[in-house]
């Protein structure tokens, strides 16, 4: 498999990405999405850069029996997962393994194409979004989103700062490349360079709860690229670095901590258009 998109994870992270951050996070932002692009009974949907399919279940569910859900993934482990769920009541989701960047499907195909928190990772963003439009009906519809600024999202700055502090410069790569369309100008010309037009940003918040910082750089740790970080390192090594991020993450994040545990805002942005 060519290394097209930058976000992967490896082995049992796929198991720890559905266990942890989908109900957290994931399904979060796939409601919000499911809600802004409007979703009705009947439609065909693809959802790009599915991994274990949080949107694509949302969509099988709002489109019903008479509609058709596609999700789309280059990481066979997270395909995998998705299909290991149990199915939802609605549409059947037809599960493929592929590139964004290289859609294998004819022109026109869907009425509905969807990405959650995926397009900033594509090396060739342009090329992806080119291919959404493509497999889209004339009188289809996009929906995206991606993270906004980082300096929004408390928790993902903290971890970043404490990476690099107690790793190496560049060690944050994976987690500051998620908040790399958070230029609301560039992102909108970026889209509407693709072929689309009424294209319309409208900025989200979500609130995230989880019992406290370490289990925050536990799961990053466990469910995200960041693991393959310490994957090499000796045993100790390993658990002094995770302390001592853990201890900048309680620092940074003390304003963000209650006695019920830790609870800091997400942003993103949702991203709606319609073909030129």
């Amino acid at each position: 498999m060519q290394e097209q998109e930058r976000w992967q994870v490896d082995g049992d992270a796929s198991e720890a990405y559905q266990r942890y951050l989908v109900p957290t996070v994931t399904a979060r932002w796939a409601a919000i999405l499911a809600d802004r692009v409007v979703l009705r009974p009947g439609e065909t949907v693809l959802d790009v850069a599915c991994g274990t399919g949080a949107v694509a279940r949302i969509a099988a569910e709002r489109v019903g029996t008479t509609g058709h859900v596609t999700a789309l993934d280059i990481n066979a482990r997270m395909l995998a997962v998705g299909l290991s769920l149990p199915p939802v009541a609605g549409a059947t989701i037809v599960w493929h393994e592929g590139s964004a960047l290289a859609l294998p499907f004819p022109v026109g195909t869907f009425e509905v194409v969807v990405c959650q928190l995926g397009l900033q990772f594509f090396p060739d963003r342009p090329t992806a979004l080119r291919e959404m439009r493509r497999v889209l009906s004339d009188a289809g519809r996009l929906g995206l989103s991606v993270y906004g600024r980082i300096e929004h999202n408390p928790a993902t700055h903290a971890l970043s700062d404490a990476l690099d502090w107690r790793m190496h410069r560049g060690a944050s790569l994976a987690k500051r490349t998620e908040h790399a369309l958070s230029d609301r100008t560039e992102l909108h010309a970026l889209v509407a360079a693709a072929g689309f037009r009424d294209v319309s940003i409208t900025t989200e918040q979500i609130m995230v709860t989880l019992p406290s910082p370490a289990e925050y750089v536990r799961i990053q740790l466990a469910a995200t690229p960041l693991g393959r970080l310490l994957a090499d390192a000796p045993a100790a090594d390993r658990s002094r670095i995770i302390r001592e991020i853990t201890g900048d993450l309680e620092a940074a994040l003390a304003s963000y901590t209650h006695p019920d545990g830790l609870l800091f805002p997400q942003e993103a942005y949702v991203v709606l258009a319609v073909p030129q």
